[in-house]
């Protein structure tokens, strides 16, 4: 008998123009999804508990130092009226964070290559750099709940856990397209700063997180209304205390669009490579 050798199979390479990974590259899109969690988690005494801790000084400012105890507002006490509203923008502020850090490193150390060569499509690229931004906002709006619900005086209990989630995750997913426009935009820190500085922080602090917008003037309850923010913070805090100063179904449709024109906007610009190629 003569024997037989085993030949090696043969590689076949597919034809040009014909993709490899057909559909969705879930092995690449984790890969960058964990890349991104891994990179704030190792810092996370900084990215995560710093900003429960300094949100929580928010609510001791406003409940001890200006007497806050005794107030009512909606009907409930000051300090649960805007226990919610600290928590979402604290995951809003850090989802921002998170989303604008990555390309702007990139572009400025010159590894931005390393985000654009990957065998990643543009929507996959989006969905890992916001959907590590939410994680990161999930993370810290846990940790302010749970140095919260040690607080006295505060009952920070979901009365509607499907509103929390809802307002919650489209409050940070918001922040983190917001934040991913900015880091195509900004070449430097100071860019990012300035959108911080200018936009995020003006945008929550007028958000009705320390106030009830029935209390303003009718020129400013209107644009109170024209802040996508105020939207978050209300159904948020609908969530938890069951009551709300804007109606919920129409906030909830008004983020979702706001975030379906973000993320467009994010997969036009990075598709094109506007400022992100040479």
């Amino acid at each position: 008998m003569t024997p037989t050798t085993e030949q090696p199979p043969k590689m076949t390479l597919s034809p040009p123009g014909v993709p490899v990974i057909p559909f969705v590259n879930w092995g690449g899109m984790t890969a960058l999804y964990v890349k991104e969690v891994r990179r704030f988690f190792k810092v996370q005494l900084q990215t995560i508990w710093a900003p429960a801790i300094t949100t929580l000084l928010f609510l001791v400012i406003f409940t001890v130092a200006l007497g806050g105890g005794e107030r009512t507002v909606l009907g409930r006490p000051f300090a649960t009226f805007v226990a919610p509203g600290l928590i979402v923008m604290g995951m809003m502020q850090n989802a921002f964070a998170n989303a604008s850090f990555s390309l702007l490193v990139g572009k400025m150390q010159g590894t931005i290559v390393d985000y654009l060569m990957p065998p990643l499509s543009t929507g996959e690229l989006v969905a890992g750099l916001v959907g590590a931004a939410v994680t990161r906002a999930v993370f810290v709006g846990f940790a302010v709940w749970l140095a919260m619900a040690f607080w006295p005086g505060v009952q920070i209990v979901p009365h509607h856990p499907l509103a929390v989630i809802w307002f919650g995750l489209l409050g940070a997913s918001m922040l983190g397209f917001l934040g991913l426009l900015t880091s195509i935009w900004a070449d430097k820190f100071d860019h990012a700063a300035a959108v911080t500085n200018f936009v995020v922080a003006p945008l929550s602090l007028l958000s009705g997180t320390f106030y009830s917008i029935e209390s303003l003037h009718g020129v400013f309850q209107t644009l109170s209304h024209l802040n996508p923010f105020f939207y978050v913070i209300s159904g948020f805090r609908y969530g938890f205390i069951g009551t709300t100063d804007s109606p919920v179904l129409l906030g909830g449709l008004v983020l979702l669009g706001v975030n379906v024109a973000l993320g467009a906007l994010c997969y036009t610009l990075i598709r094109k490579g506007w400022r992100l190629k040479s």
